[in-house]
């Protein structure tokens, strides 16, 4: 069983996706994201093989989960620096986690 102390050490907070453009170089059809964590934390950029589901446009402005306290990932000339959360459909495709309402950018899940 996890602790509650393993748990706090997951840093995941509230982002607001600025930007979605295609990532034609990864492996998998993904985008590149940059996102909104917050004075605290800044702008940072992920990647996400979420394109069965969602379009560039329909991302812009969406808040999602991230976890920020990962370390950063090279994909490609790409580097991610935090990981976004979604869960799997029935057919394996990426649904992103999505909150009941809006937060402030840089919240964090408690």
């Amino acid at each position: 069983m996890l602790t509650w102390a393993e748990f706090e050490r997951v840093d995941i907070r509230a982002g607001t996706i600025l930007e979605a453009r295609e990532f034609p170089e990864a492996r998998r059809p993904a985008y590149q994201l940059v996102i909104d964590l917050g004075p605290e934390i800044g702008l940072k950029k992920t990647s996400a093989q979420i394109t069965h589901h969602y379009q560039p446009t329909d991302l812009v402005g969406r808040q999602v989960l991230c976890v920020v306290n990962f370390p950063p990932k090279q994909i490609g000339r790409f580097m991610s620096e935090v990981l976004i959360t979604g869960l799997p459909d029935a057919d394996g495709h990426i649904v992103l986690t999505a909150l009941a309402g809006p937060v402030p950018n840089g919240s964090r899940l408690m």
